[in-house]
């Protein structure tokens, strides 16, 4: 099937009530489990690139012609999306590199501002047939290589003009979820009062999570239990994201727990085998568990697994 336009796959999730997994890929290992996960599962898949992906891959235009070519060998429906572009530039080179979708992050603006530069990121991006996702609010932790500490829950009524003034094509909001996690006991309480209303004002319109992935504990303890140290950081659970998916969340960016698992299989084969050198070795488990944990997003998250038999809808 190969790639499709973001408004036919969106569509699709709206009409059907699922949620549209988004994975950030850095490498062929991690674009081959996202495609994978997806084939096994019957489910379609937003490819992500982020900025700190961008500058790790060295070619941008490169990197996404060989996504759409990796794509071709797959049944079901992908679109390539740039994640969290920083400026109306980056956006425009993303485009240029063959992007179907940009992200623009006027987060951190004054509300006005935000506008202005998302409406000029959308009269940009309509002229050439690309989707705009845009931000309001703001979420704690680290995106790329910006770290925000605040919390700033999306306002409904100011969503509801955003969109209209914008004309973006999807909105990410800040309903409890983090970037990374925050230090806490529990998994963070997610605000579905709020998000409810954010749906009721504007009906079957996609809206979007970032910083979705859950960093369930038995995740970061598996890691550890190979030698790592990573920090036990909290974020909503997955039965609330599954929640939010069924009352409105149509994309959903699910990271950090693909790259704990892919980490933590690195880790173990290298404890268990630590006279093998050979990369491929020990990057085959780590690309077969970043599958895994993404095909489980699906499944039991998204709820976007089955919806495309044999490539039909």
């Amino acid at each position: 099937m190969a790639i499709e336009k973001p408004e036919s796959v969106y569509r699709h999730a709206v009409e059907n009530q699922y949620g549209l997994g988004a994975f950030n890929t850095f490498s062929l290992e991690s674009m081959i489990a996202v495609m994978e996960a997806a084939e096994r599962q019957k489910s379609a898949a937003i490819i992500q690139v982020s900025m700190g992906a961008r500058k790790y891959v060295k070619y941008l235009k490169t990197y996404v012609d060989i996504i759409k070519l990796m794509a071709e060998h797959y049944s079901v429906p992908f679109f390539i999306q740039h994640d969290h572009c920083s400026s109306i530039e980056a956006c425009r080179e993303a485009i240029a590199a063959g992007c179907q979708a940009v992200m623009f992050d006027g987060s951190h603006l004054p509300f006005e501002e935000n506008i202005r530069q998302t409406k000029a990121v959308v009269q940009y991006a309509h002229k050439r047939g690309i989707w705009v996702e845009a931000e309001l609010g703001r979420l704690p932790g680290f995106e790329d290589f910006i770290f925000s500490e605040n919390t700033e829950y999306t306002d409904p009524q100011k969503a509801k003009k955003f969109i209209e003034v914008t004309e973006c094509d999807a909105l990410a909001v800040a309903m409890g979820t983090s970037h990374g996690g925050v230090k806490g006991t529990d998994y963070l309480p997610f605000d579905f009062e709020r998000f409810q209303h954010v749906v009721d004002l504007m009906p079957g319109y996609p809206f979007v999570l970032h910083g979705a992935a859950s960093l369930p504990p038995e995740l970061i303890a598996a890691c550890n239990e190979q030698g790592g140290k990573v920090e036990y950081l909290r974020n909503c659970s997955e039965d609330s994201i599954a929640r939010a998916v069924l009352i409105g969340a149509k994309k959903v960016n699910m990271d950090v727990d693909n790259f704990l698992v892919s980490t933590t299989a690195v880790r173990k084969f290298l404890n268990e085998k630590p006279s093998v050198y050979d990369p491929r070795k020990y990057l085959e488990p780590a690309r077969d568990a970043f599958q895994k944990e993404v095909e489980h997003k699906m499944q039991y998250v998204l709820r976007s697994a089955g919806r495309y038999q044999g490539g039909e809808r």
